[in-house]
């Protein structure tokens, strides 16, 4: 991507345009973008005038929403949380599936997105 400038008395100021509709990313996409643009500013700024952040946030959210699912999957299978379970005992359930689902966002967050 090349950028255009236009010149305003001494000042050159750049041709910048929105391309296409807003990129949609959830929860973990917001999450970097936040994270980048606190922590990591130049890689934030170079990506987002480079017209590569939101392309990156959308990879990041999929792949987090996918390690997630598979990692609760794997967690659950592990502890023998499971349907007969869950028709025995809903409460357990919920509160077993709930302390699944905070360990593996913790492990998404620290792999995926904090890094």
């Amino acid at each position: 991507m090349e950028v255009t400038y236009t010149r305003k008395g001494d000042y050159l100021f750049p041709n910048l345009t929105i391309s296409g509709e807003p990129a949609q990313y959830g929860k973990y996409g917001m999450l970097r973008r936040t994270f980048l643009k606190e922590n990591k500013k130049n890689w934030y700024q170079s990506m987002l005038l480079t017209g590569k952040l939101d392309r990156h946030l959308q990879e990041i959210d999929r792949a987090a929403d996918a390690q997630m699912e598979q990692i609760s999957a794997q967690m659950a299978l592990q502890e023998g949380v499971d349907e007969k379970l869950k028709a025995a005992d809903p409460m357990a359930w919920v509160q077993r599936m709930n302390n699944i689902r905070s360990r593996a966002e913790e492990t998404v967050l620290r792999e995926l997105v904090y890094s």
